[in-house]
């Protein structure tokens, strides 16, 4: 069996609960953190160049994690905010944007990687926020899952901007998926909504999992991330 810790996190383009806006804050809640992979949401700027709200070399400087290629742009780090992490020397095999319906600028991102010699795919998303598209956006990521030629064990992280695991996030029980019961992480200085979540295929076993609540965590983004500790085959 094969072992490792993922987290997701919302990081708000690093502007704080106190609207200042520090990578370096984020950075240092990642490394208290010491996940292996991590999906962000809202991690690139939205206009311009669409930079990475963490500069590149903040993380050749001061980070064990490496960007998974997305986007194509020479400033950015993902695709409509979405990227993934992963800690350095976990290969990454294949990563690519995922195409959902939406009318706002959200997404979805997939990565294939091979840790320790065993695959692991892994999808980020940050879905709709009315409501009106995010069945249609979860039936998208599921129809993508099913049409893969190689079945491995996944998991789906992120901002899904829905607080009960009624309605759409239903969907992902009846393609074998199961939520990852975890806290409120939104907002992050009195969290009540379960708007961040984990959820995995049922080849993954979920040994723990919560939200991270350090003080520096509560003042680094209006989120808190989640974290899972897993085990597959």
């Amino acid at each position: 069996m094969h072992s490792l810790k993922v987290a997701t996190y919302n990081i708000h383009k690093c502007v704080g609960t106190d609207r200042r806006r520090d990578p370096a804050r984020i950075l240092a809640v990642l490394a208290e953190i010491d996940a292996d992979v991590v999906a962000l949401q809202e991690a690139d700027r939205r206009f311009g160049l669409r930079a990475s709200a963490i500069p590149h070399h903040l993380f050749l400087e001061h980070s064990p994690y490496v960007p998974v290629e997305l986007s194509g742009r020479a400033h950015g780090i993902g695709w409509h905010g979405n990227a993934i992490l992963v800690r350095r020397g976990i290969e990454v095999r294949y990563a690519e944007p995922l195409t959902i319906p939406t009318l706002e600028p959200r997404g979805a991102v997939v990565a294939e990687l091979r840790i320790n010699g065993a695959p692991l795919r892994i999808v980020a998303a940050h879905l709709d926020l009315s409501g009106l598209w995010r069945r249609r956006q979860i039936r998208a990521i599921l129809a993508y899952l099913d049409g893969v030629t190689q079945h491995m064990p996944t998991v789906l992280m992120g901002d899904f901007n829905q607080w009960s695991d009624r309605g759409a996030l239903s969907e992902f029980a009846f393609h074998h998926h199961r939520l990852v019961k975890t806290p409120p992480s939104f907002h992050s200085r009195r969290p009540v909504a379960r708007l961040d979540r984990i959820i995995v295929s049922h080849d993954v076993q979920v040994d723990a999992a919560d939200t991270h609540r350090s003080t520096l965590a509560r003042l680094a983004s209006d989120h808190l991330p989640l974290w899972a500790q897993i085990h597959y085959a």
